[in-house]
């Protein structure tokens, strides 16, 4: 059996288990006071090219959303998000349980549109009652989305410019920020988002690394005792060398981009083996996810070898499916993919 059911299904990149490995007997602090969490930091400030940034690494990324948004949050506000986002729908109300309502917008292929957010705002702060409200405090956007899309630079401009006139924090999260980094589709890099939201953070766990987040404030604005609040939310690592050595392994040498890379280059070969056949796509994604409409027929026969998820059922006994490739994908299984295609007569 080979799998296509998320991009963390491998442990992390072999360049890291060699630095985890050759530095295991030194002595260092915890808690991400260490030298190679100082590193890291150091390497991510200059891809990010925001020198006075505050760099903080978590173990992971529902405790990176809740730990952020408690914190950029007063006790009577809400965090502004699309109807699929991560945040609404696959974090076991992680939010809710912090005291804060996921207030919820029209998704466009998993994208927030900025004239939905202004619609909103100005509907909300016309109505007289609103005092009796969750009060709307900060924004949060996935890049890439829940679908694997793409926000353009123009796109995020004008949503961080509705958060502005607005005083709203922007917080991107960036689970799979390398894969929407690395595709060809995409018109923004790391330099240009950081200039664009307020907080965002780099994903690890998805992107090569065992585990871990990278959170970044790139104008260092964290909020007052921040760290204190990562204990709080229990995402702060004791033995934090962990997540800096492999921070810093992946911001050595553009690895982070590389890896990336290669899932993207994988996620192609991935499209073009439904697409040549036939195969819809349910949306043409430019990253790592992909999702084809298979029959339950088709679905059935490559799932004997295949694993994948199923999205959603389509009326006609068609099913939404989603394939994700990885920074470890091997060419090999996008070959018995096609074989396991071509076998079930698609």
């Amino acid at each position: 059996m080979i799998s296509f059911t998320c991009d963390y299904t491998q442990g992390a990149h072999p360049e890291i288990l060699r630095r985890l490995a050759e530095t295991n007997l030194q002595q260092e602090e915890g808690y991400g006071m260490d030298s190679f969490s100082e590193q890291a930091r150091q390497k991510i400030k200059a891809a990010t090219g925001c020198s006075d940034a505050d760099v903080f690494f978590l173990v992971g990324g529902t405790q990176t959303n809740a730990t952020v948004i408690d914190a950029l949050l007063q006790r009577h506000q809400g965090v502004v998000a699309v109807e699929t986002g991560h945040i609404a729908v696959h974090e076991a109300g992680a939010i809710e349980a912090t005291g804060h309502k996921v207030i919820t917008l029209p998704a466009h292929e998993g994208r927030m549109w900025a004239c939905d957010l202004t619609a909103y705002l100005r509907a909300f702060y016309d109505d007289p009652t609103w005092p009796h409200m969750v009060v709307p405090g900060m924004v949060y956007l996935s890049f890439p989305t829940e679908y694997g899309t793409l926000y353009s630079r123009q796109q995020l401009a004008d949503i961080h410019n509705i958060c502005r006139q607005y005083n709203l924090p922007l917080f991107i999260d960036g689970a799979r920020l390398g894969y929407a980094l690395a595709s060809p589709m995409a018109d923004i890099n790391l330099p240009g988002l950081a200039s664009l939201c307020d907080v965002f953070y780099i994903g690890g766990t998805k992107v090569g690394a065992l585990c871990g987040e990278a959170v970044v404030f790139p104008r260092g604005d964290a909020p007052k005792h921040f760290f204190t609040l990562i204990k709080q939310h229990g995402a702060l690592l004791a033995k934090g060398r962990l997540l800096g050595i492999q921070f810093d392994t992946l911001f050595t040498h553009d690895l982070y981009l590389d890896i990336s890379r290669h899932a993207i280059q994988m996620a192609m070969r991935l499209k073009n083996a439904f697409t040549a056949r036939g195969i819809e796509l349910f949306i043409d994604s430019p990253t790592n996810q992909q999702f084809p409409i298979l029959t339950t027929a088709q679905a059935e026969a490559i799932g004997r070898q295949v694993a994948f998820e199923v999205w959603q059922p389509l009326p006609g006994g068609r099913l939404v499916t989603r394939f994700a490739t990885s920074w470890a994908t091997p060419p090999e299984h996008i070959d018995i993919l096609e074989h396991l295609l071509d076998e079930a007569g698609a």
